[in-house]
């Protein structure tokens, strides 16, 4: 990362934090993926069952390992044999301990933007798990909610399709975003969280460096 970026990132996050704690967010800003990690770590009990959504950011800093190597009961859909059982486990993780993910955009101003194409992400972020955690690279951090939507819309769903070479989207083909309605659309649900309720169900860890996409 180019010094000048870190440099402003280490500025800025802490007022993003203080944005996000003012809608009653529990809210954290590491400068580090190391401090990031260690961080995450601490906010699950070791206790908790765990599950998660589609999350590059979280496969990045190798999270689901860490809590495999410490004996973490955990609810991975993709130990599924098959789709149904997939299906079955993503329904289980909705009544999980803690449920951990990123968030594809976050404002300056405190609220977090998502899109899902199945909807248990955003399901779990909004009720079900009794505690949610959020981590996230500067790189999401946006101005508003319009630039949320632009960003999210136009940048991270088309990048985040070709992980799914049989997805039938205009986005898989192209590159960018067609504002499709088709079936395979991951695009299928946008939640705007502006609030966070009950105060501290959701805790984001907001992390000095570019994660995910």
């Amino acid at each position: 990362m180019l010094q000048p970026t870190k440099m402003r990132y280490d500025k800025a996050g802490p007022k993003v934090v203080e944005a996000l704690k003012k809608r009653h967010f529990d809210a954290y800003y590491c400068t580090t993926r190391e401090e990031g990690i260690a961080k995450v770590m601490e906010l699950i009990p070791a206790e908790d069952s765990v599950s998660w959504g589609g999350t590059m950011t979280v496969d990045e800093l190798g999270i689901k390992d860490l809590l495999r190597q410490r004996g973490q009961q955990v609810i991975d859909r993709d130990t599924a044999a098959d789709m149904d059982e997939r299906m079955a486990i993503m329904r289980q993780g909705l009544t999980c301990d803690t449920f951990l993910t990123s968030s594809n955009a976050i404002t300056e101003d405190g609220q977090l933007f998502n899109i899902d194409g199945n909807g248990n992400r955003v399901a779990a972020m909004i009720f079900g798990p009794k505690s949610v955690v959020v981590v996230a690279g500067m790189n999401k951090v946006v101005a508003d909610m319009d630039a949320a939507y632009a960003h999210v819309r136009h940048n991270c769903a088309p990048a985040v399709v070709q992980r799914f070479p049989n997805a039938k989207t205009p986005c898989n083909v192209t590159g960018a975003c067609a504002d499709c309605i088709g079936e395979d659309s991951c695009c299928a649900y946008m939640v705007a969280t502006r609030v966070c309720r009950p105060a501290g169900k959701i805790k984001v860890v907001l992390i000095g460096e570019d994660l995910g996409l």
